[in-house]
């Protein structure tokens, strides 16, 4: 089969970055698309992912964003009609969803943020098939128009596609697919490069995403930036306060606030392995928040706005939230001293994500049955 995916963001590309590799091993023809955005061009580049760079990213203008979506789609028309695919795949891209409606393309597409409003009514009701967390209810994406019957589920979350690699016995040793365990040693050449002192402790922050359309367009329900001034300011003297940007305005605007006070990240780094090194992660986004947590890694959320997965990860005790900065100090605290509650978090963390379903798995067995109809 020929089939082409649309990846967009840093979290895609490790999404689907296994099934790609699965997919052409099994002989099919993959065409991969992306556009310009740091991030994402720079973790292509780490995990050896060829993309095609199509159009860029249109910050958080609204005029910005349908304009250079609008040129996209353009663009994408002319490579995906030669490309002449039998099937789309895309984490809900509104391109590679209004291409493959306009050229009558099969489109199967994953999404486990329906507080993405605009993304999902651009791309929800065009999809062939939904694949969800099993965590969101149906009534969260029966509102944009699809029917429950074109959703296929999964009792996982995303980042158990490049965590856990748990593809299943057969077809891990299919293609020799590793699964892969929680590293426990730490890299200190790691640490040292990006100029973190490997003798204290370290305190990792990924602030929000700024320029989607979800934060941009909401009331927030706090400002994440006071909640990292607090921790910079309590914890920056003793211990390593790493701030991870998503923008370069947010480098900028970071790096000459804590200037001298906290390490703001310049590079595009894998994620999974900076969050290996640290001893407490904040986070302000989705992803990375559910990486930390199932990576067993004591795990606080100051997402500004109500996430589906963050409150499952809530309810099963590995995301702690907090609402005012000064929640923070007694919770940074004991994660820093307590060595057997974040043992306790570890295991648990074990125990959960051996009982989770790798949505990849689901994705590879959907296109295995298509080939044969």
């Amino acid at each position: 089969m020929k089939i082409w995916f649309d990846i967009l963001t840093p979290k895609q590309i490790m999404f689907f970055n296994p099934a790609i590799i699965i997919l052409q091993d099994e002989g099919h023809d993959i065409l991969g698309t992306s556009r310009d955005y740091r991030e994402a061009n720079e973790l292509s580049r780490l995990k050896e992912l060829n993309l095609l760079k199509v159009g860029s990213h249109g910050g958080s203008n609204l005029y910005d964003k349908l304009f250079q979506s609008s040129k996209r789609i353009v663009e994408l028309t002319k490579i995906v009609s030669k490309f002449s695919p039998d099937l789309v795949v895309s984490f809900s891209s509104p391109e590679a969803s209004r291409v493959a409606f306009g050229l009558g393309l099969k489109h199967i597409g994953f999404n486990d943020s329906p507080h993405a409003e605009a993304v999902a009514r651009l791309t929800i009701p065009l999809l062939t098939k939904l694949f969800s967390p099993s965590s969101i209810p149906l009534a969260a994406w029966k509102k944009y128009g699809i029917s429950p019957k074109d959703i296929v589920r999964y009792n996982g979350l995303d980042p158990i596609a490049w965590l856990g690699q748990k593809i299943g016995v057969k077809t891990a040793k299919l293609h020799n697919t590793k699964t892969h365990s929680i590293c426990q040693d730490r890299d200190h050449c790691f640490l040292a490069s990006l100029g973190i002192d490997k003798s204290r402790k370290s305190i990792l922050i990924r602030l929000e995403e700024s320029k989607a359309a979800y934060i941009s367009d909401k009331n927030l329900r706090f400002q994440p930036l006071s909640f990292v001034d607090h921790v910079v300011n309590s914890f920056g003297s003793k211990n390593n306060v790493i701030v991870l940007c998503r923008y370069p305005d947010q480098i900028r605007e970071m790096s000459k606030r804590f200037a001298n006070k906290a390490i703001v990240l310049k590079q595009v780094i894998d994620g999974v392995k900076l969050l290996s090194e640290v001893d407490v992660f904040i986070g302000a986004g989705g992803t990375m928040t559910a990486e930390s947590a199932l990576l067993g890694k004591p795990t606080i959320s100051i997402a500004p706005i109500q996430f589906y997965i963050d409150d499952y990860l809530k309810k099963i005790g590995l995301v702690q939230q907090v609402f005012a900065p000064k929640q923070l100090d007694k919770l940074i605290n004991s994660f820093l001293i307590d060595q057997k509650r974040c043992n306790d978090v570890r295991k648990n963390a074990n125990i959960i994500i051996s009982k989770m379903e790798n949505p990849i798995e689901k994705l590879i067995d959907f296109i295995s049955a298509l080939k044969k109809k």
